[in-house]
């Protein structure tokens, strides 16, 4: 009859590490928004000189089919944009969706924003929104005043139903280069 007191004990000690484990987690939420609010929105005027900047293409996947196309698995999608700068920042101008048609989806920035050397942002995209298709992709601009290191601009897409998961990433691809030849704003 003496190991009742071990059960109270076990069951105690469970639902204090249950208790602890929600409260990371809301951590990682709050900390999750934190990332998303402190992206610095810029004013680009016309005296900003632009050193260089790009375009770059993004494939992104909103599912994939499997078992001989029969069936569809839904991906959620994060857009990774991380300046590899060491010391200087870049100008975001522009985050555009499309769909596989081509056509635009969402535009994910109304002004431009600065990312510091080495910081990163992400734009998400939730696995129950299939509105891009099979062939959807991002379209990136940032523009710097200073001659940077490019950035790493990249999609994760990632799905899990049951007890199998996939996840894979796509890399960017830069469609256009702007250099200081040109001293005005990307239109």
């Amino acid at each position: 009859m003496k190991f009742y007191p071990h059960i109270y004990l076990v069951v105690t000690v469970i639902l204090l590490a249950s208790c602890k484990s929600t409260e990371i987690s809301s951590k990682s939420q709050t900390h999750t928004t934190q990332a998303i609010s402190s992206q610095k929105i810029v004013t680009l005027d016309k005296n900003f000189k632009i050193a260089m900047g790009q375009t770059i293409y993004v494939p992104v996947y909103s599912h994939i089919y499997h078992h001989n196309r029969q069936e569809i698995f839904n991906l959620a999608a994060t857009l990774s944009i991380r300046n590899t700068d060491l010391a200087n920042p870049l100008i975001i101008t522009s985050v555009r969706y499309y769909d596989s048609d081509g056509k635009l989806v969402k535009n994910y920035l109304e002004q431009p924003i600065k990312l510091d050397a080495l910081a990163s942002t992400d734009f998400f995209i939730n696995r129950n929104n299939t509105s891009g298709g099979l062939g959807a992709n991002f379209i990136v601009e940032w523009v710097a005043s200073t001659e940077i290191s490019e950035p790493i601009v990249e999609a994760i897409m990632i799905g899990t139903d049951f007890q199998q998961g996939i996840s894979f990433t796509s890399s960017g691809k830069v469609i256009k280069s702007q250099n200081s030849d040109k001293d005005s704003l990307p239109k």
